[in-house]
């Protein structure tokens, strides 16, 4: 069973200038051959076809954590992208149903980036690449044989390392530079992690064999605060009780660095999403998100619920204000 905090990993900057053809290229990170989709799906189909876990427990509790890390490093991905959208078409014009009376208010990003981010996707991230391909089940390896499966599992961090450092030298949106800073330093927990495991069943350490990349994490300034914090020697085992085997493969020194590789034995706490706001040019949640808002006040009086909503956004104050600014102009055109 998956147990969901409303949380994301790390913090990203707020939105700011809007960047749809950055957004387009960080798409890469999320559906491309190399991107979180497949690094989620390749480890969690291997977890759910593990044979004879029991007897072979720190390598299946290994791959199993991994996945879990990986559905929320998604969710991450999601929201960079979002927030390199956000502000991309009209959202006022004077009017309370704009951008909707406007002619062609989607006219300017016309060209710009992927159209289904606009057309299709509520200006929002898309399971597609940065071809805006979708992704592909293909991508998924699950062959059954542990040491073929961790190798594949090696050489996917690779290659989804190199990807991300390729997207940070391309987009240098402040939500797209402060992503791959985080998933350069993750990822290469997870490539020592699995060149682990396979050391402890072959006595081959793929780290030496195959010294490939060398991204140097320590000279990027959005991986150095992971780095101080010390998350590129840390795997976290996402689990209230289950999974206690990690220790057992995940050990030693970095091979980068000569620091001992940790086990910390509780999820990450993460941190509030923000509430990134409508778009109703896309529909986004509708033209009108006042009174979707109001039909939700309602439910929850109703229901015996606080007024206001329960869940927690890092940008709460500034939601506060936005949505009364919202409530006190809906009254003032009543009145007129």
């Amino acid at each position: 069973m998956i147990l969901r905090y409303d949380r994301i990993a790390m913090e990203l900057p707020p939105p700011s200038d809007p960047d749809p053809a950055g957004a387009a290229i960080v798409q890469e990170l999320m559906g491309g051959r190399f991107g979180e989709m497949s690094t989620f799906l390749n480890y969690t189909f291997q977890s759910f076809n593990f044979r004879g876990r029991q007897g072979a427990r720190p390598f299946y509790d290994l791959v199993a954590n991994i996945a879990a890390e990986e559905f929320g490093h998604i969710e991450l991905v999601a929201t960079a992208i979002n927030t390199m959208l956000t502000g991309a078409t009209p959202t006022s014009n004077g009017s309370t149903r704009s951008p909707l009376v406007t002619k062609s208010p989607l006219a300017d990003v016309k060209g710009l980036g992927n159209p289904q981010h606009f057309v299709a996707g509520g200006q929002g991230a898309l399971p597609q690449d940065s071809n805006g391909r979708p992704w592909n089940g293909d991508y998924v390896f699950s062959s059954g044989d542990l040491v073929e499966d961790l190798t594949h599992n090696f050489f996917l961090e690779t290659g989804a390392r190199n990807n991300k450092l390729k997207v940070y030298e391309m987009v240098d949106h402040p939500a797209a530079r402060a992503l791959t800073g985080y998933l350069l330093v993750r990822g290469g927990v997870h490539q020592i992690a699995y060149a682990r495991a396979l050391e402890n069943l072959t006595g081959a350490d793929l780290t030496k064999l195959f010294p490939t990349p060398r991204i140097p994490t320590d000279k990027i300034p959005e991986c150095k605060p992971h780095i101080e914090r010390g998350d590129h020697v840390r795997l976290y085992r996402f689990s209230p009780g289950d999974y206690q085997e990690l220790a057992a493969v995940f050990n030693g020194p970095n091979p980068e660095t000569g620091e001992e590789l940790v086990v910390v034995d509780e999820a990450p706490e993460g941190v509030p999403p923000r509430d990134l706001p409508p778009q109703p040019a896309v529909f986004a949640p509708d033209y009108a998100p006042e009174e979707i808002a109001e039909i939700a006040t309602k439910l929850r009086q109703q229901a015996g619920l606080p007024k206001e909503p329960t869940g927690l956004v890092a940008d709460l104050e500034e939601q506060t204000k936005r949505a009364s600014r919202t409530a006190s102009s809906r009254s003032k055109a009543k009145a007129r």
